[in-house]
């Protein structure tokens, strides 16, 4: 916020500071949702811009504006999305400066307009897609119309464009997505409450005033951001202390309270615990545990989209065994014309990187064939499945119950067959997604229908006498999975709301299978290797319910669209019945494991 008004970098500090560090609160597992991170902004982002300025022996524990050595919201962040939150004077990619304004110079420290062109100057005048840009700035134009008499209107209007102008400047140079938080209620701050309320509400309305229309002017302007409603929740915050371990949100933890934190340090805290129990460092500026809540807060809302983004995925994998499941449950019409039955069940499991998702699908097929003597059979099908699935991280659940129904048509002939099919499928997903933000955890809870169609045909042939017979194997797969969107239960300013999901799939198998005759038994083994010729949807997207009008976009997860398929079985009859027993799983997919366990009954009426 507030620039180096205590602080002259041409002074050395003559106070000896107590050489003691600070954990960190332990960070997130990394994430690659995003290719790195870059920062532009004002105190609030600043990891260190001017701790260089600071003598040496006391940079360990000085340097930012919170309760040293703390780590920023901005350092986590960077941290989780494997960039480098060091200030860009001592090689990271944080150029963050305290005391920035928006589009002009402000005593040592560069506007948040001049950082972003020297970014874009070092880096060939190029910002990449893949990495998450944030620019939060306009707090200390504010606080040159509170304190330095500013004209209001003007300089809110000039602060505004500035930001439109370096977002614009962002997209035009390649960026994707742009994280924009909007600004705190400056009027909970401890400088304001010792102003007064009628200097608190003028706060209040100041930061309201400039957040309403710093987000109207980027929607104006075409600008998709993502939005962070700091404003409300660090009200929430502030209404309930003890839920997020905090004992203090109005006064300071540095010492003394007029000081600025950039030289606050564990000797200079009003109690030993105070980095982690007082919510402001100074009169302005968030302690270190603020700071870790906004990083929490920060991540909930980048990742959410993205984990919400799973469902249709999740539907389009057991869709997909399932098809699996109705394609083989025949290696050859029955001998004799008529009615026969089948019934199969699953148990199919999912994976991906361990730290994105986890679960188990257990599901049951029951279908009718008739067979007309010569080799053609046609066939209905119904079946229910249900999956559990975990979110890693302890980010939540979801599960997902599908009711499908479906026909089947095959010719089988000699050493050739192929067999059609078409399905519908009913979809419900009840999804749990939880919130850390310091030692409390937020629950939010939502429910979104769905549905899947699948078309799908397979064929193949064999060679070879006796009991060993092999052959190759073809198949096409289109399955469209479509999920309502839906919003979640807890409004708050970390509640979201998500919109509708479409995913198209088309698979193609290439392979070979190979079984032998053994008598009691067959045992057989088939393998392909499958192609997805669409695309998966790249985004997600969502909106914040505090802020309904800001539909903003996150990275969707990339799942793997090459891939190889193995089934390793044995058919086997158990009396009048024919049992088949099997193992199915990919293999080769970047960062998933898709497998799962299967057995199939049939007999004849």
């Amino acid at each position: 916020m507030s620039a180096l008004r205590s602080f002259r970098p041409a002074h050395p500090l003559t106070a000896a500071l107590a050489v003691a560090l600070a954990l960190a609160a332990a960070p997130a597992v990394a994430s690659d949702q995003f290719g790195g991170t870059v920062f532009f902004g004002d105190s609030l982002t600043d990891s260190g811009h001017f701790q260089n300025q600071l003598p040496a022996n006391v940079r360990p524990i000085t340097g930012k504006f919170t309760t040293n050595p703390a780590w920023l919201w901005a350092e986590y962040l960077a941290e989780h999305y494997d960039g480098d939150g060091r200030t860009d004077n001592q090689g990271g990619d944080n150029y963050a400066q305290g005391g920035s304004r928006v589009t002009v110079q402000n005593g040592a420290a560069e506007s948040t307009v001049a950082q972003v062109n020297r970014y874009l100057a070092a880096n060939g005048g190029k910002a990449d897609p893949g990495t998450l840009y944030t620019v939060w700035t306009g707090a200390n134009d504010i606080f040159a119309i509170a304190g330095a008499g500013a004209p209001p209107q003007q300089t809110i209007a000039t602060a505004v464009g500035g930001v439109v102008q370096i977002v614009g400047t962002l997209d035009a140079a390649g960026a994707r997505y742009i994280l924009v938080p909007n600004l705190p209620d400056m009027g909970i701050t401890p400088n304001a409450i010792a102003a007064g309320p009628a200097g608190q509400a003028a706060l209040t309305q100041l930061a309201a005033s400039y957040n309403a229309a710093m987000y109207g002017a980027l929607a104006q302007g075409g600008y998709r951001v993502i939005p962070l409603d700091t404003f409300t929740m660090l009200r929430e915050v502030v209404a309930s202390p003890a839920t997020y371990g905090l004992r203090n949100v109005t006064e300071t933890a540095c010492l003394p309270p007029a000081a600025s934190s950039l030289t606050c340090n564990p000797s200079s805290l009003v109690a030993p615990d105070a980095a982690s129990t007082y919510l402001f460092a100074d009169g302005v500026h968030p302690s270190g545990a603020a700071h870790a809540i906004l990083a929490d807060y920060a991540l909930s809302v980048l990742e959410g989209p993205m984990l919400v983004g799973v469902l249709p995925h999740s539907a389009q994998v057991i869709g997909r065994s399932r098809a699996d499941q109705v394609a083989f449950h025949l290696q050859a019409a029955p001998e004799a014309a008529g009615l026969s039955w089948w019934g199969g069940l699953r148990a199919d499991h999912q994976r991906y990187d361990g730290a994105l998702y986890d679960g188990l699908a257990p599901a049951g097929l029951f279908g009718l064939d008739w067979n007309n003597g010569q080799g053609l059979v046609a066939g209905g099908f119904v079946g229910y499945g249900r999956a559990d699935v975990d979110f890693g991280g302890s980010r939540g659940d979801f599960s997902q119950a599908d009711a499908t129904f479906g026909g089947f048509l095959g010719w089988y002939q000699g050493r050739a067959w192929v067999n059609a099919q078409a399905s519908y499928s009913t979809l419900d997903f009840d999804v749990t997604r939880e919130v850390r933000m310091g030692p409390s955890v937020r629950r939010h809870d939502g429910s979104a229908d769905g549905s899947n169609t699948a078309f799908g045909i397979n064929a193949g042939y064999e060679f070879g006498e006796g009991a060993f017979r092999h052959g190759p194997v073809a198949g096409l797969l289109w399955q469209q999975v479509d999920v309502d969107g839906y919003s979640e239960s807890n409004p708050s300013s970390t509640a979201l709301a998500y919109s509708d999901q479409s995913l198209d799939s088309l698979v193609g198998s290439l392979g070979w299978q190979a079984r032998y005759d053994a008598g009691a038994w067959e045992p057989y083994l088939r393998a392909s290797w499958d192609h997805d010729f669409e695309d998966a949807p790249e985004e997600v997207f969502a909106r914040l319910q505090t802020l309904p009008d800001l539909e903003y976009a996150v990275p969707a997860v990339a799942f793997d669209g090459d891939f190889g398929t193995v089934v390793l079985g044995a058919r086997m009859g158990l009396g009048s019945l024919q049992a088949d027993v099997g193992l199915r799983a990919s293999v080769g997919q970047d960062g998933a494991n898709d497998s799962g366990l299967f057995v199939t009954l049939g007999g004849s009426f």
